[in-house]
């Protein structure tokens, strides 16, 4: 690998500094490397990385920063199918490959090609709005994203419980009462997933995570699916109750009674580098036992 796209989180402390050593160290190893100008402007639908301004002949991105930098790299440049790597500043780091302390190694394992792709499955969610006037007419479609984590139904304002219905494969699945309901690929298995009681999963299965938050029920427990099964959320309480699908802990869309958001796994794909043939279990055992700042 010669040419390289580097996203940085500036919000990290030191990450010009580091930049600036990551593009210096490959232009003295005669590689480029093209540094995002950042950020997010008012109106822009990308957060870190526009995709049109990756030059082509891009044959890697790197980003620096935690996890939530890297997962929203990846949403950012999804249509791109370029493989990233990221260069951990934040705290644990699951999906980071290493530190700014391992930045000459890391470097060097991609300047001589010594890595690997792993791939991971998004999910896309699309939100249709039911006019309460209107309960027999085509449900307006208002929303659509993708997430490399998760998406997540949740209360927003009043402490209320929520109420809705889960559909799989167009065949109803249950009923719940619950603060909200994650819907997690293998990836985000390890997040929001597992703080709710939810599943660790191998980031490279196949598989869709159902997971409801605080269910006020005794029987309520997560569900593994296939990926090829649509799922759908249908909204149910108050009118006045007004819930939100997240995106990533991103992108959301407000949601009221009668709306529904249909989730499935994205057409696209995240491609991710990894350097050590370190395995799921052995990187796990050690993010497990890391102690969070």
């Amino acid at each position: 690998m010669k040419n390289f796209f580097l996203v940085a989180n500036r919000e990290k402390e030191n990450t010009e500094e580091v930049a600036k050593q990551i593009c210096r160290y490959l232009e003295e190893r005669g590689a480029s490397c093209w540094v995002c100008p950042q950020m997010l402007k008012e109106g822009d639908s990308y957060r870190y990385t526009d995709a049109r301004m990756v030059p082509e002949g891009t044959e890697a991105v790197l980003v620096l920063g935690g996890d939530g930098t890297l997962i929203q790299a990846a949403r950012d440049l999804a249509k791109r199918n370029l493989p990233l790597l990221g260069i951990n500043m934040g705290t644990l780091g699951y999906l980071t490959e290493g530190s700014t302390e391992e930045v000459p190694q890391i470097l060097d394992a991609l300047l001589e090609d010594r890595f690997w792709v792993e791939t991971r499955m998004f999910l896309r969610g699309r939100a249709y709005r039911v006019q309460e006037q209107k309960p027999h007419e085509k449900p307006e479609f208002c929303y659509e994203e993708i997430a490399l984590n998760d998406i997540v139904i949740s209360r927003c304002g009043v402490l209320r419980m929520l109420r809705f219905q889960i559909f799989v494969n167009g065949e109803l699945l249950s009923s719940y009462k619950a603060d909200g309901m994650i819907v997690a690929t293998p990836t985000g298995s390890t997040a929001y997933n597992l703080s709710a009681g939810g599943p660790i999963v191998d980031p490279q299965a196949d598989m869709i995570i159902l997971t409801p938050i605080c269910a006020h029920t005794l029987n309520a427990r997560s569900i593994v699916l296939p990926a090829s099964d649509m799922i759908q959320i249908r909204i149910q309480g108050q009118a006045e109750d007004e819930q939100a699908a997240s995106f990533d802990g991103d992108a959301e869309i407000l949601l009221h009674s009668g709306d529904f958001i249909e989730v499935e796994r994205a057409e696209m794909t995240a491609r991710m580098i990894k350097l050590t043939k370190t395995s799921f279990v052995e990187r796990l055992r050690e993010k497990m036992a890391s102690p969070v700042a």
